[in-house]
């Protein structure tokens, strides 16, 4: 007898939810996000003021049930994005050589660190929004998954390899994460 999946998401009032076949957009006062879910056997519904995640067939596999789990995350990420949005901190820390921060386009440029002559470049996804203030360096968005890729490409982007990471310590890294207000 096949145990009952169902993991259930509430609508808050000001978000709208569309589902075209795979395709799921979630509106918000922040803004929209759209993304394709799509997995064997697993159906997603908006019924009322809720979106459901279920399983259609008697035998539930593990994947499935992971799967559910997921996409149930996925979309209260969605929802708290297109609600209330993300930031990640981030702080620049440097003992040997300033670090010189910019932003140019969708490229985040790095400066001479541990005085190198080339620049390090890091890739600002799209709908992200980062600001330098003094030594912090502040990544905001609505699409968790973007906010913290720029952030992690921001951090790899400083990634000493050649000295002891012991006495070079330098570098920009994120200090907390967090949902706007």
């Amino acid at each position: 007898m096949a145990k009952e999946l169902r993991k259930t998401i509430t609508v808050p009032d000001d978000v709208t939810v569309s589902i075209n076949k795979r395709l799921i957009t979630i509106s918000g006062p922040k803004g929209e996000i759209s993304r394709e879910l799509w997995y064997p056997h697993i159906i997603i519904q908006h019924i009322d003021d809720e979106i459901s995640v279920d399983v259609d067939t008697p035998a539930i596999r593990k994947e499935q049930k992971a799967m559910v789990g997921t996409f149930a995350s996925h979309l209260r990420n969605m929802i708290d994005g297109v609600t209330r949005g993300y930031r990640y901190r981030m702080k620049m820390l440097y003992s040997h050589f300033p670090i010189q921060l910019r932003i140019k386009g969708d490229r985040f440029i790095i400066g001479n660190f541990l005085g190198e002559k080339n620049e390090r470049v890091a890739q600002i996804l799209n709908g992200v929004d980062v600001a330098i203030n003094g030594d912090e360096v502040i990544v905001t968005g609505i699409n968790k998954e973007s906010v913290g890729q720029t952030a992690a490409n921001i951090e790899q982007a400083t990634t000493i390899k050649s000295r002891d990471p012991r006495v070079f310590q330098d570098g920009i890294y994120i200090i907390s994460k967090e949902m706007m207000s």
